[in-house]
């Protein structure tokens, strides 16, 4: 790894001598042009939910969709999967992976717990939620020994299906808590005890081994009424980002999320998992519009500090939010702000080896393990790593071709039809950079 910037190290011309047969050929260090990267670079930005009518308006490369366990689990052992498959259908048809969460409540909406358990008598207490967007909530008793024994043979099979498909981008854990949220709040009374919570991080860490999991709180031991998972590989994500996000010093805001993250000692947790969210639904009307909203903490400082690589954004996307060409012009400012950027800064061949020297140039790294190919003519003559690349820093790819060129570059989505992850260089086409 080199910590040094690309203009430290490479600042002037290199030659390298390049033994080809009999014949010593030079090749020259070739510094390819930095271009901001699409918007709408894979499993990054801003995110739609899959039925929303405005998806079309922005660009984007994700979207997201809540899923009741009620439509999903028909028994112990009796799981339908169908009302994913016809989501992730749908996501893909349009290019895009999706990421989504599975609950058991969602206030305003019918009981989300599978018919099976209230048959076999899981208490459900019925309330009102006592806030502005309050609805009636369904919340089943998460101590219940058969609620439990549904959501670890859930998370098995659950695990078993999905776990690395290249349809999904991430997941949020979900489950417990109003949305899925981790939280009943103002019930607290209702909410799940630490050793409900263990088993759905159990079940999550054992079923989830390659797609992202992330969680609504960071939390440390000690923690009043969240167990703990600091410790645990699971990224996080923030919902009420720009809202609640930053450390303001004042003990009623220690809920907030960067507060939390610095309780948790997890600060630096993003190095390896990520961490996204939601906008907070309050600013959706004025996000990027130039107008401010009173407790709005500041996009682009929010996005420096917890290196979000993705956010919900429904007034992007909403066709009751106007989107004229100056919000959406702040607004991919602010998607190509998010996650990582990466800039292949040169390129050359010494002694048979073909060095690329590439830089990160976002606010995060990228997590997932979608091999770097590089090709001669039509043959992939060796692959590499993005995972690992942290912001602000970057690496020097190697590898021995025995060919001096030309050659070009490409990151394929496993997802057929996904979009393909582009280098931000201005020698980047649609899908491949090309080295000059």
């Amino acid at each position: 790894m080199i910590r040094k910037s690309p203009a430290t190290r490479l600042g002037t011309l290199i030659l390298a001598g390049v033994l080809f047969g009999n014949v010593a050929v030079t090749v020259a260090q070739t510094e390819l042009k930095y271009a901001p990267a699409p918007p709408d670079n894979p499993l990054k930005g801003f995110v739609p939910y899959v039925e929303i009518d405005g998806w079309e308006r922005f660009p984007h490369s994700m979207q997201f969709h809540y899923f009741p366990l009620r439509d999903l689990m028909l028994g112990y052992d009796r799981f339908d999967w169908s009302s994913i498959e016809a989501k992730l259908d749908v996501a893909q048809s349009r290019g895009c992976q999706m990421t989504f969460r599975i609950m058991l409540e969602y206030p305003g909406r019918p009981t989300c717990v599978p018919q099976f358990l209230i048959d076999k008598g899981v208490k459900i207490t019925r309330w009102k939620m006592d806030t502005a967007d309050g609805g009636v909530c369904y919340t089943p008793d998460y101590e219940d020994p058969r609620l439990r024994r549904a959501l670890e043979l859930f998370l098995k099979a659950f695990g078993e299906k999905y776990d690395g498909d290249p349809r999904i981008g991430f997941l949020t854990a979900g489950l417990l808590g109003s949305w899925g949220e981790w939280h009943t709040y103002p019930k607290g009374e209702l909410w799940a005890s630490k050793e409900t919570q263990q088993i759905v991080l159990d079940g999550f860490a054992k079923a989830f081994r390659k797609t992202p999991v992330l969680l609504r709180y960071p939390v440390a031991e000690g923690h009043f009424d969240q167990a703990k998972n600091a410790n645990l590989r699971f990224g996080y994500h923030d919902d009420s980002f720009n809202w609640a996000t930053l450390d303001t010093g004042q003990k009623e805001d220690s809920w907030f999320f960067i507060p939390l993250l610095k309780a948790a000692g997890v600060e630096s947790k993003w190095k390896e998992f990520p961490i996204a969210g939601e906008l907070r639904p309050e600013l959706w009307k004025t996000s990027f519009t130039g107008e401010s909203h009173p407790q709005e903490q500041g996009f682009d400082e929010c996005v420096k500090e917890t290196h979000v690589t993705w956010l919900l954004d429904t007034g992007l996307f909403s066709e009751k939010f106007p989107l004229p060409e100056d919000r959406k012009e702040r607004a991919i400012r602010a998607a190509r702000m998010m996650g990582y950027e990466f800039h292949l800064f040169s390129w050359e061949v010494v002694e048979g080896e073909v060095h690329l020297v590439v830089e990160n140039r976002g606010v995060a790294p990228f997590y997932h393990d979608w091999p770097v190919e590089l090709m001669s003519g039509e043959t992939v003559v060796a692959t590499f790593d993005l995972r690992g690349i942290l912001p602000g820093e970057s690496t020097v790819w190697k590898a021995k071709t025995g060919e001096t060129g030309p050659f070009r570059v490409r990151v394929p989505n496993p997802m057929p039809g996904g979009k393909p992850l582009r280098f931000a260089n201005e020698e980047q086409g649609d899908e491949w950079l090309e080295l000059p």
